[in-house]
Order: structure tokens, then sequence, then C-alpha cells
């Protein structure tokens, strides 16, 4: 974007210039130079540099800057929170990755274990099943497993893998739930104890030195900062798993109620 208004801004300096000179010419009609290639190439190149040097000199003391809070703030709180936060972002990118695989079309599922079950029987159904991903082909193939034992035998086993196909979706979410509870209590933990080294200070001092309560009023300040934008970040992928998950077992209970529709209507064909 600087690079770009950079060379906005040469281009309409160029501009301006080239129709001065134009009005130079009819008014007066002097000799007047014209600004070649040449030396609009060197130009608009300086200032692209020029623009690049800044945007390399703001990342570096942008990168300085959270480097010092880190130090500031107390390295041992600091250390803590951001362990909170990678642990955290690692489980959740995890979930993530694996919700995104288990969310599959319910609809083109369910279609083609109706249309293997018509051609091909409850084998053909199950081995269609077999090569599905998600959670929804899971239950499937084990209700289908059962269908020897009856019908209620199998909403029977489709109801109790479906737990057990929930519980692997929520599987890791305690711990992210736990870095968020973690992250901003180790910054107020850094807080108090921070606080209780100005006020240490003030004391070992003997005078109420506005500096002085400023800066360790600044210091213990920046854990709590700290802790709670991690847990703002981890809240995010914990919302967003949390919703994924309740999407997943709103379409593995459909299902389900499909599956059973589909196999009395099996069994009423070959009656």
């Amino acid at each position: 974007m600087k690079k770009l208004l950079a060379l906005i801004a040469v281009l309409g300096m160029l501009v301006f210039g080239a129709t001065n000179m134009l009005m130079a010419q009819e008014e007066t009609a002097a000799e007047t130079t014209e600004m070649t290639a040449d030396e609009i190439a060197p130009a608009a190149e300086n200032a692209v540099s020029a623009s690049s040097e800044e945007d390399v000199v703001e990342s570096s003391s942008m990168h300085a800057a959270i480097k010092q809070k880190f130090i500031e703030g107390g390295a041992g709180f600091m250390a803590a929170v951001v362990l909170c936060l990678i642990f955290g972002l690692a489980i959740a990118i995890e979930r993530v990755l694996y919700l995104n695989l288990s969310d599959t079309n319910v609809k083109k599922l369910v279609e083609g274990v109706e249309d293997a079950l018509n051609n091909g029987g409850v084998e053909a159904a199950k081995e269609f099943c077999r090569n599905q991903r998600g959670p929804v082909a899971s239950i499937f193939y084990q209700g289908l497993m059962r269908y020897d034992q009856g019908v209620d035998m199998v909403e029977k086993s489709v109801t109790s893998y479906g737990s057990v196909q929930m519980g692997l979706l929520e599987k890791g979410l305690t711990w992210i739930s736990l870095f968020i509870a973690i992250a901003p209590m180790l910054g107020f933990l850094g807080t108090v104890i921070g606080m209780i080294q100005a006020f240490d200070q003030i004391q070992a001092a003997g005078d109420m030195s506005p500096a002085l309560v400023a800066g360790g009023i600044k210091v213990a300040l920046i854990t709590t900062v700290g802790g709670l934008i991690v847990a703002i970040i981890l809240q995010v992928f914990f919302n967003y798993c949390t919703s994924k998950i309740e999407g997943i077992v709103n379409n593995m209970e459909d299902a389900s109620v499909s599956l059973l529709d589909i196999l009395v209507k099996y069994n009423q064909k070959n009656a």
C-alpha cells in the first residue's frame, strides 16, 4: 500500500509538473525542459526503495517494541502466557482441521447409502460407508453391522456410537478452555506481584514518587494485557470449534433418522 501511494504521488507530481510546463510554453513561448523517461525511472525507483526502507524500519521497530514489552512484563510470567498461547493454538488448529475434515455432505452420503442398499444390499451399503470419511459414515457403518439383529438394534447402535463420535469431536476443547482461563489469571498474578514490588520500592525509597509508581504499575499491567490478548485469541477458536461441533452433531442426528427410514423401507420392500 505504501509503495502504491508513493508511485501515485510521484506520478501526480510528474503530471502536475508537465501541465505547468505546457502552460508556460503557451503563455511565454519560452524554452522549457521536459522530464524524460530516463529521469522518471530513477525517481520512481528512489521512491520505491525509500518506501521499502520505511517498511523494514517499521517492522523492526514493532518487533523491538514487542520484545521490550515482553522483557518489561517479566520473563517468567510473560513466558507462561506465551506458552498458553502456543499450546492453545496448537490444539485449536488441530481441532479446526479435524472438524473440517469431519464435516461431510450428509445429503449426498444418505443418497449413496440408499442407492447402494437398493442395488447391492446391506453389504454394498456397508462397503460404501467404509470408503467414506467422517463420523456420519462411521455411524452408518456401525448401524448396518447390526442390521441382521433388527431395526431396533440398529437404532440403539446408532445412538450409542453417535455418543462416541461426539466425544471424539469434543476432544481437546477442555484444554483450550483451560488455557483461556489460565492466561488471564497468570496476567493478573503478574500484575499483583508487580504492584507489590512497586510498593516495596516506594517503601524502600521512603518517598511517594510519581515516576516510581507509574513505572511499577506500567510493568505490572503488561502481563494483564498479554493474558487478555491470549484469552481473546483462543476464545475465538473455541467458539468456532463449538459451533462446528453443533452443526456436525445436528447432521449426525438427521442422518441417523434418515438411515432408519431407509432401512424400514428396505425391509418393507423385501418382505
